[in-house]
């Protein structure tokens, strides 16, 4: 017996659709239709890509419901829900006789299958599993659940089971535990279910990958093919849409396959880019004000810095300058890694605004980032005449122009500026108190915005509505892949400091497991006898139940006995403001040796004495997070060293994580890794980031796919801007579809 399939071809009837298999006994006098996977042709009708489940007969009610529990509510829902992975049934794996480290599929007849009970009411379920015409050497598998009813009712000895999973040695035995598994029948053997590529779709209660694959074979056979339309502009991609959706399900080879992912994952880059072009075009259009001045302040502070700018910082100075000098409104990111100087080059263009006669506003996520900067702006801007405003939940000071200022602004000619406008203060630092009434801001021109990602996107749009059409600088010291710049930040200018001013000590970050703490508090206890400082960091404030990791509150009074009679500190989230300064102020002026602290000191803490860094139950704390709070040493000229103890040492993930820190100090090596383990949802958490769920692309290993779509929205929106010309209509009405999706972390 052998099975062949009629392919489809343009303009044949319902009746020589694509996927007829017909059974054709060898010898006999022509072919018998195999009744289970044969349509009555009466019911193939032309069914509308957008038409809803519910109107469908030939899925039962019952069915509809559990598709709607699904989230498949119509034919292009059903159609789009992707398989996520694909079996090989042309040919099986052979049973195995050990361990391996790679999932194997295979079939075989159940010879055995049974019940065994545990203790605490445990039930555990095995089928033994026989390869097809076994010879007598060959080992049995066994296919293990526990507590699987559902499993117990759908095997039963003499079964054709597929299995796939892992293999594992348990006593004598090869098992495979709680496998992905389906039941055959003879009938089968010609179906979509055997001999071919079989697609896995994730299923659901009542809801088994074969019924969903049999239901999206039953779909696509009945699609109207001329109801899906093109979401690709012409001659971007030769695959049409109707055979992609096709070939994605049940590809007839795996070039066939590989080219219909191409198409589908170009078609949600390109939606994505399409908006991203849309969002850039609109704030181009948007009139604006000039806020940049000659620049004779920014000089004078760049000439009593004790170092020269990086040769980064002044690039991304120079592209501000040149946005903050046009009427079109700036959004810009600036990102680089930590410690790369982008508070200066922020502070720079500020210097640009004032001197326009406008004010700027620095808005950051914390109390004490925010505190930091006041005092490090005051101390830079005080000898300039400059009044600084502070703005947080607690605290309201400011300092207006001292009388230099005004002097000086008419002796060199600063344009913009004069006695009135400098009896208010003209630059402004606050965390999200600077949104509210009362912040005293009457002239906005420019919006700087540090560690963008920890507001939302409300937040950033309420500040940027204080000023008329400000320029806004966002910026963030966790470096971005260029994938996420492409999506994410794809409205923005983006500047990139990728350079690290010479003066900075060295850091040895070395990962050791949790058992070496005795060594640790003697390394930290040398090395604070000879001067130095150190920060001890915790996952928690308090010690939970839920959560097998150690909490700062808890470990303060050890850490006290260790480092005794030298002074340490507790600092964390839940400590009062002024307390909390008062703290940091102490550990500044090295009055204190040790900061025991959570992460509140992530961003923000600059004190170059403290060069060591301990960091607790470190496989809790993302990649770059551990990145960030790594960058609160090394910022003197001392040698700095990174201590990461982890209890998971067993954990490969984990493990991972602490040796790539360990090898680099590279953050964009870093940030690219953090979204190769982490994927962009966990980066970026899906409602911060903007970006609509992906069913198919992937930011990292499809990049250049997003460089292509990115192109061709750009090619499109310069082309023609309002998308006025009568072929790019169809592009207005997917815009239209996407108007919720806000890419933007600026918009």
């Amino acid at each position: 017996m052998r099975w062949r399939t009629v392919a489809s071809k343009p303009g044949r009837s319902n009746a020589h659709l694509a996927g007829h298999y017909f059974c054709q006994q060898q010898g006999g006098n022509g072919a018998r239709e195999n009744p289970f996977i044969l349509l009555n042709p009466t019911d193939l009708s032309n069914v509308n890509f957008q038409a809803p489940l519910h109107d469908l007969e030939w899925i039962t009610p019952q069915r509809r419901r559990q598709l709607n529990r699904f989230g498949l509510t119509t034919v292009e829902a059903l159609l789009t829900h992707f398989p996520h992975r694909y079996e090989d049934r042309s040919k099986f794996d052979r049973f195995p006789t050990a361990e391996t480290e790679q999932p194997v599929c295979l079939c075989g007849i159940v010879k055995k299958a049974g019940v065994r009970h545990l203790r605490n009411n445990q039930r555990m379920f095995d089928a033994v599993l026989e390869e097809e015409n076994a010879h007598a050497l060959s080992t049995p598998l066994v296919c293990r659940w526990f507590n699987a009813h559902w499993v117990e009712k759908a095997i039963a000895t003499g079964q054709r089971l597929v299995v796939y999973g892992k293999p594992k040695k348990s006593g004598a035995n090869i098992v495979i535990a709680h496998p992905e598994f389906e039941v055959v029948d003879e009938e089968s053997e010609g179906s979509i279910h055997l001999q071919r590529i079989v697609p896995i779709h994730r299923a659901t209660e009542g809801l088994s990958t074969r019924v969903l694959r049999q239901m999206i074979w039953d779909a696509l056979e009945r699609v109207d093919p001329g109801s899906v339309t093109a979401l690709l502009p012409a001659g971007f991609d030769p695959v049409p849409r109707v055979e992609a959706l096709r070939q994605i399900h049940f590809p007839d080879s795996a070039g066939l396959l590989e080219s219909a992912r191409r198409h589908l994952v170009l078609i949600e880059f390109f939606g994505l880019q399409l908006c991203v072009a849309a969002k850039r075009a609109e704030q181009i259009a948007q009139p604006g004000e000039a806020h940049c001045g000659p620049g004779r302040l920014m000089e004078q502070l760049h000439a009593a810095l004790p170092f020269a700018l990086t040769n980064a910082q002044n690039r991304a100075i120079a592209e501000i300058r040149a946005d903050l000098g046009s009427r079109r409104s700036m959004n810009r990111l600036l990102h680089g890694d930590v410690g790369s100087g982008k508070t200066l080059v922020a502070l720079s263009a500020m210097l640009l605004t004032v001197e326009a006669g406008y004010q700027a506003a620095l808005m950051a996520p914390t109390q004490i980032l925010a505190e930091q900067h006041y005092l490090t702006f005051k101390r830079l801007l005080d000898p300039l005449g400059i009044g600084v405003a502070l703005r947080t939940g607690s605290r309201k000071e400011e300092t207006t122009a001292l009388p230099l200022f005004a002097h000086a602004g008419v002796q060199d000619g600063v344009v913009g500026l004069n006695a009135s406008a400098s009896a208010e203060p003209q630059i402004f630092i606050g965390t999200h108190a600077l949104l509210y009434e009362g912040a005293g801001i009457s002239r906005l021109g420019l919006a700087v915005i540090d560690e963008q990602h920890k507001f939302g996107v409300m937040q950033r749009a309420r500040l940027r509505d204080q000023g008329i059409a400000p320029d806004v600088l966002v910026m963030t010291a966790t470096p971005i892949p260029r994938t996420l710049t492409m999506t994410v930040y794809g409205d923005l200018d983006v500047s990139t400091l990728d350079e690290l001013p010479a003066n900075r000590g060295k850091i040895i970050t070395g990962a050791r497991p949790d058992s070496k703490l005795p060594d640790a508090v003697k390394f930290i206890r040398e090395h604070l006898e000879a001067g130095r400082q150190a920060y001890v960091v915790y996952p928690l404030i308090d010690g939970s139940e839920k959560l097998e990791a150690k909490a700062a509150a808890a470990e303060f009074e050890k850490w006290r006995q260790f480092l005794a009679p030298m002074q340490c500190e507790l600092l964390h989230g839940r400590i009062p403001p002024e307390e909390k300064e008062a703290i940091m102020e102490r550990f500044r002026r090295g009055e204190s040796k040790a900061l025991i602290a959570t992460t509140v000191i992530e961003v923000g803490i600059d004190v170059p004495n403290a060069t060591i860094m301990l960091i607790e139950n470190a496989e809790r704390f993302g990649l770059a997070q551990l990145h960030q709070l790594r960058g609160r040493i090394g910022r003197g000229v001392h040698k700095s060293y990174c201590i990461l103890l982890s209890s998971k040492t067993e954990d490969p993930e984990a493990q991972e994580k602490l040796r790539i820190l360990a090898e680099t100090r590279d953050g964009f090596e870093i940030a690219e890794a953090d979204l190769r383990l982490r994927g962009p949802g966990d980066l970026l958490g899906t409602a911060q980031s903007g970006l609509p769920p992906l069913k198919l692309g992937n930011l990292f290993a499809d990049a250049p796919l997003m460089r292509l779509a990115r192109q061709r929205a750009i090619d499109i929106f310069d082309a023609d801007p309002a998308l006025a010309l009568p072929e790019n209509g169809w592009l207005s009405a997917l815009l239209a579809g996407n108007k919720k999706i806000s890419l933007s972390q600026v918009s």
